[in-house]
């Protein structure tokens, strides 16, 4: 049996089984949109579409969620319904899988699957792994070892919320150039900077296919800052690594 990853997004549910070895999709990931409202019902009858899309038996899924969650319940919920405050998650969707399933942070994942099969890899240290779409997703990583729920992309930065002013969608409703994003980047990186003091910032996300566009235009940043190599599927692989690893995972997945 496979093990399978879905990420769950603002905007899209996707998934796909993952060759954990080499941490990679072992087919085309198959995407719903995420649907309005995203309540808790609504959101895990999607991610039964998109596991039950692949029709084969089902092994360990491990699912991502854009906000806190600690010991498989959401705690926040930023970019889907507030009904998921408090929710079961875990024992939500496992009931719609018929299968254990694992639930964690979507960045955290992310991250994950970054320090073990790419940007990240072998990096000691403290590296910080960034989502950038609806939101901004934060992975703080030091000398390998995940710092859960760090929620960075809520940093007030110039009175705002970082992710209401640099995410993907605020460059989007906004019409803003690459340049003039860049620059909100920037400043967030900056502020992150401050606090942390990384050695390396990773930039994840499906802005990270189009990396060239605004990576050379942050300024102000001393860390090192490169593109995700897993780019939008660094969630999936992630989720199902964090699968493979929980307790109730049977051995022979991983």
């Amino acid at each position: 049996m496979d093990v399978f990853g879905v990420d769950i997004g603002g905007s899209g549910i996707k998934g796909a089984p993952v060759d954990l070895e080499r941490g990679e999709v072992v087919e085309e990931r198959f995407k719903v949109l995420t649907p309005r409202p995203a309540t808790p019902d609504a959101v895990a009858d999607c991610v039964r579409q998109v596991v039950r899309h692949f029709g084969r038996p089902v092994g360990p899924v491990g699912v991502t969620f854009p906000g806190v969650v600690i010991g498989g319940t959401t705690r926040t919920a930023a970019n889907v319904d507030k009904g998921w405050i408090g929710k079961d998650a875990a024992g939500l969707l496992g009931e719609q899988l018929g299968t254990p399933v694992t639930v964690l942070n979507d960045a955290d994942a992310a991250g994950l699957a970054e320090m073990t099969h790419g940007a990240g890899r072998g990096r000691t240290g403290t590296v910080v792994v960034l989502t950038f779409g609806t939101g901004i997703g934060s992975a703080v990583f030091i000398d390998g070892r995940l710092v859960p729920n760090t929620e960075l992309g809520h940093l007030e930065l110039r009175g705002h919320d970082a992710e209401t002013r640099a995410s993907t969608r605020a460059k989007d409703d906004e019409g803003l150039s690459w340049g003039r994003w860049a620059k909100r980047v920037g400043r967030y990186l900056a502020h992150v900077e401050m606090l942390f003091s990384p050695e390396l910032f990773v930039i994840g996300g499906g802005v990270s296919r189009k990396a060239d566009k605004f990576l050379p235009l942050i300024e102000g940043v001393s860390a090192e800052v490169v593109p995700a190599q897993l780019e939008n599927n660094a969630g999936i692989v992630g989720a199902a690594m964090a699968a493979s690893a929980a307790p109730s995972a049977p051995s022979s997945a991983a």
